[in-house]
């Protein structure tokens, strides 16, 4: 059972990447505990209203880690000014719940219109090798 539930998640990515977070999201299984509905709810809606949101340390205007910075700084280069970011040190729950939601251990997250994408190194990957780019083109999230 606990394989198919990972497996669900993982198909939900980009699938250069679904190895890899299958392996993280084995990891997570070692720290899960029961996400709220109410916190379940809040992070729903937050991926749902917005077309990119990054759950992240610290905020765009002032990221707390260089990971966090990182995908920030990536975000401008690729033009993209207007996506939402959660400050996930100011709530510990939301710190720790953001992880079972999206089973994935680290922090910063990155949404784009609904779907988990990655955390920073997946991130930089897709950033050098234009993926980003491509997406956020499909998606009509920027535009040439």
């Amino acid at each position: 059972m606990i394989r198919s539930v990972l497996f669900q998640s993982v198909k939900r990515l980009h699938p250069a990447y679904a190895v890899t977070v299958y392996r993280q999201q084995v990891s997570v299984l070692n720290f899960r505990r029961n996400l709220s509905d109410e916190l379940r709810s809040k992070f729903e809606k937050a991926v749902k209203e917005n077309d990119v949101v990054v759950f992240m340390k610290g905020t765009k205007e002032s990221p707390m880690c260089g990971f966090s910075r990182a995908v920030v700084a990536i975000m401008y280069a690729e033009g993209l000014e207007n996506f939402h970011t959660i400050n996930v040190l100011a709530d510990e729950e939301v710190r720790q719940g953001i992880k079972e939601f999206s089973s994935w251990p680290t922090i910063p997250q990155v949404y784009i219109k609904g779907d988990f994408i990655g955390g920073c190194d997946i991130m930089v990957e897709m950033h050098k090798n234009e993926e980003l780019r491509k997406l956020l083109l499909e998606n009509k999230i920027i535009s040439e």
